[in-house]
């Protein structure tokens, strides 16, 4: 990400350049609005850090199959 953006801004910026581009969500802090925003956008599950690889596994796997 570029400094000074968001994780939402930038999957806004992905999506103009790729429609429909699939993304899980990363974040240290609790589910706030902007996550839900993203959701809503498109970007697929939310998984709170820190995370370890089965769970960073599960999310990705879910949303190839998606």
């Amino acid at each position: 990400m570029e400094p000074g953006i968001d994780g939402l801004e930038t999957y806004k910026r992905i999506l103009r350049i790729k429609p429909g581009q699939k993304a899980v969500i990363a974040s240290g802090y609790s589910e706030s609005g902007r996550v839900l925003e993203a959701q809503r956008l498109g970007e697929g599950l939310y998984i709170k850090k820190p995370y370890n690889l089965e769970s960073i596994s599960v999310a990705v796997r879910t949303e190839l199959d998606a």
